[in-house]
């Protein structure tokens, strides 16, 4: 059996990295995408537009909220959670929200969301974190974690 010259062995590592390297690419173009995905998401909430939230929602999705030791399921499937935005939006017409520090990694955004809405002693704010994750290019679970002042 003949073994790799110094020379062969280089070339042969660089096969490898240059056939790693659009893996590589495509993993951090698909982050960007669902960071994209995530503000469009909330784009489409601050617009009321309830069709275009479920245009980038998995069939399955599954809205969670986190207190502590307790996770509660909000909402479960698509057209829970479209009912479960026409009453939010009814409850509080005046509702915003935006993303503060984005983060993504494989299969996860995690962003602050800062949400406010006009209350009878004018404008209210308050912070939450929240973690979308993806599943078919399409956010599958969003994790909500208790709001803070």
């Amino acid at each position: 059996m003949r073994t790799a010259t110094k020379g062969t062995a280089h070339r042969l590592m660089l096969i490898l990295l240059a056939l790693l390297i659009p893996f590589t690419a495509a993993a951090a173009s698909e982050r960007g995408d669902q960071r994209t995905l995530v503000r469009k998401f909330v784009a489409a909430f601050n617009k009321r537009d309830i069709e275009a939230m479920l245009s980038l929602a998995h069939i399955d999705i599954e809205w969670l909220s986190i207190d502590g030791t307790r996770i509660s399921i909000e909402t479960q499937g698509r057209n829970a959670l479209g009912d479960s935005m026409r009453k939010y939006f009814a409850s509080c017409p005046s509702c915003r929200s935006r993303l503060t520090e984005v983060r993504s990694s494989a299969q996860r955004v995690s962003a602050v969301e800062v949400a406010s809405w006009r209350g009878k002693a004018g404008t209210r704010s308050q912070r939450s974190l929240s973690v979308y994750e993806f599943e078919q290019g399409r956010i599958r679970r969003v994790y909500y974690f208790p709001a803070e002042p």
